[in-house]
């Protein structure tokens, strides 16, 4: 509107191409920041700073200064703003506790998103009838303010262990760490393009919206807010379809059917133009629309490797912006080529023909998601894999294997090498040590001092009963509890605790 009011479409037109460009840019870069510091605190410097900005913004405009400094502090919230999603992206599955859990955080988050998208606007309509833009900005100041006030109550319980930090550093390489780790990963690669390719169809459908209420439909001005409406409501409907889903955990699907979604409505608007099927068709939109972002962050958030997650939701940001322009741009091509409905039926079948192409390719990322209760069951009876977050707990829960004993059968002996480490899920053991023997079943635990200490067994292990045993192996072991700041600690006073009393290896 500020832009509108100080050079016309021209003035809107560079400025959102300037501020996209920039925050797609700066993007992936600045998500380093919230892999290398806390993420609650990366959040709340993004939200205090962008108080700042918007208040400075709205002195600016009631002093009556330049334009452009008005623009500039306005690209400067944009910018800001980059570092804000993808550290909460990558804080969801710490604080999560299990995946229904997460996936449920994602369904509120995008449902908060969805309601934004046009309740937001909308507020702002109302206070521009009544006041001017320097007061809605100093709203939008506030909004940030209410924002911070919960993002610094947020005090998550895993610790970042130093080493790990270096490790890292080592492995991903700093800020092009993202990028690094999505061309390392066959399923993120996958995940990315898909996301792209809906991103770039929702550009162009943000031009499409306009030509078909004031082009096709004829519409006038109100329609565009009548078919945008449409597709708002529908995202919101989508969260309620999504939160219904969140107990199949079947993400990979529900991504597919929220691509087709959110193209197979737009050629059908090309095919059968009227008001009635664009808002029922735009209305699908909304609803796959919501499915896409849930499952594809919610798949986003399990395949990503958890030191440099923010770093690769900072890559997102810049897709996704990018993207977004990208679609828009191409909008105008394709009216000029094929025409109006020709360009809604190349839009709308560009997702779906894409989801038919992966379908086989997703469905295993999804099969690869879902982990037996019983597995995650048998990590979180230990109490220091317990503090682990829900990737690290899923991955252990993963590489389980089974063992059964008889009656009698020895599992090792004191002198050996430790290779793994036990949790009985099924009978119960004996610990043959000098001061008698100890006992311990299920849901019990042997073998982690051997392995923490890099020492031999201290003592025999055999089976008291018929005895089944989940194990890990020992290089993962080390790997998950040692790069995990609360998770050693919690292992390392259990093994002091047990040297000191019962010295279980």
């Amino acid at each position: 509107m500020y832009a509108y009011h100080h050079g016309g479409a021209t003035s809107v037109g560079v400025f959102v191409a300037v501020r996209l460009g920039i925050a797609a840019t700066v993007a992936p870069f600045a998500a380093a920041f919230a892999d290398r510091f806390a993420r609650e605190r990366v959040m709340l410097f993004s939200d205090l700073a962008r108080v700042a900005a918007c208040v400075l913004a709205g002195l600016a405009v009631t002093s009556g200064t330049t334009p452009y400094a008005v623009y500039a502090l306005a690209t400067l919230t944009s910018v800001l703003g980059t570092v804000f999603r993808p550290a909460e992206a990558a804080l969801l599955p710490v604080l999560a506790r299990t995946p229904e859990e997460l996936t449920a955080a994602n369904v509120v988050s995008s449902t908060f998103d969805s309601v934004g998208s046009f309740v937001g606007p909308a507020i702002a309509g109302i206070l521009l009838g009544f006041t001017g833009v320097a007061e809605v900005l100093f709203v939008v100041a506030a909004t940030f303010a209410w924002s911070a006030f919960f993002v610094a109550r947020i005090h998550p319980q895993a610790a970042t262990d130093p080493e790990a930090e270096d490790e890292s550093e080592e492995r991903f390489g700093g800020l092009a760490g993202g990028v690094r780790a999505i061309a390392a990963e066959p399923r993120l690669r996958l995940l990315m393009s898909l996301y792209g390719a809906q991103c770039l169809v929702a550009g162009a459908l943000g031009v499409l919206v306009l030509v078909l209420a004031l082009g096709v439909l004829d519409l006038g001005n109100g329609g565009v807010g009548l078919l945008e409406a449409a597709s708002g409501i529908g995202s919101v409907v989508g969260a309620g379809v999504a939160l219904t889903l969140v107990g199949r955990k079947r993400l990979g699907g529900d991504f597919l059917v929220g691509l087709v979604l959110w193209g197979a409505p737009l050629a059908l608007i090309g095919a059968a133009p009227s008001t009635v099927v664009a808002v029922i068709a735009l209305g699908l939109v909304g609803v796959g629309n919501t499915l896409v972002d849930i499952s594809a962050i919610t798949l986003l958030q399990r395949t990503i490797p958890a030191e440099v997650a923010a770093r690769v939701f900072g890559v997102l940001e810049s897709v996704t912006i990018g993207s977004l322009a990208l679609g828009a741009l191409a909008v105008p091509l394709l009216v000029d080529a094929l025409g109006a409905r020709g360009a809604l039926l190349g839009t709308g079948a560009l997702l779906p023909v894409l989801a038919a192409l992966s379908w086989r390719r997703v469905s295993a990322i999804d099969e690869g998601s879902r982990i037996p209760v019983e597995l995650l069951a048998a990590v979180d009876a230990v109490p220091f894999l317990a503090v682990l977050p829900e990737q690290s707990r899923e991955l252990l829960a993963s590489r389980l294997a089974r063992v059964d004993l008889n009656e009698g059968d020895v599992l090792f002996r004191r002198g050996d090498a430790g290779d793994r480490f036990y949790m009985v899920f099924e009978g119960s053991l004996s610990v043959e040590l000098a001061d008698g023997d100890k006992h311990v079943g299920a849901p019990g635990f042997v073998g982690e001092i051997a392995l923490l200490r890099d020492v031999a067994r201290t003592a025999t292990v055999r089976a008291e009963t018929a005895a089944s045993l989940w194990t890990l192996e020992r290089g993962l072991f080390l790997d998950t509890v040692g790069g995990h700041g609360a998770t050693s600690r919690s292992a390392e006073a259990f093994v002091l605790s047990r040297l000191g009393t019962v010295p279980v290896s």
